[in-house]
């Protein structure tokens, strides 16, 4: 079966709201060092342009977690990959993620990291699907919130195609 991509939220109203974004965590971090965790792999490419966005000190640390495989329909299960490299304890953290579909990726991190006793623990998502959510989880910083549809680029893929596109689109397949 054949896919082919159409465009979402382009890649200059993708630049615009990281911008955006950034710009507020800065002042919401003023004074302060923030902790940036990026879970992989797709937060990379919204990790990366955040970061330079955000004029607080930053340290980074990376997570891998995996409930998708190479489906477009979450698995439900969500398992430890990659832990992170350094202990979070006492620091205010910002886990940065690709999208929020149903929650239970994120929802199972946040409990993980609040055991880990950091100072503060905030969520960064580009994208949000509420209409997915199975389970409540707050979100403190949204980038865009999109319909119930397979999206690539930016980061997010389908089978581990298209990270690269510089845009949000989505899979639509041809019969």
């Amino acid at each position: 079966m054949a896919e082919h991509i159409r465009v979402l939220i382009s890649e200059e109203d993708v630049d615009a709201r990281i911008r955006e974004i950034g710009e507020q965590i800065s002042r919401d971090y003023a004074g302060k060092e923030v902790h940036l965790v990026c879970v992989l792999k797709g937060g990379s490419f919204f990790l990366c342009e955040l970061a330079k966005r955000i004029t607080v000190p930053v340290s980074l640390d990376f997570m891998s977690v995996s409930s998708y495989g190479s489906e477009t329909m979450s698995s439900g299960v969500v398992k430890i990959v990659k832990d992170l490299d350094e202990p979070i304890q006492g620091k205010h953290v910002l886990v940065v993620e690709d999208i929020v579909d149903s929650g239970r990726t994120l929802s199972y991190l946040k409990e993980m990291m609040l055991d880990r006793k950091p100072e503060s623990l905030r969520i960064c998502t580009l994208l949000d699907k509420p209409d997915r959510r199975v389970v409540d989880v707050d979100v403190d910083y949204t980038g865009f919130h999109i319909p119930d549809e397979f999206v690539v680029g930016y980061g997010l893929d389908y089978a581990q195609k298209y990270r690269n596109l510089p845009y949000i689109g989505v899979v639509e397949f041809d019969d």
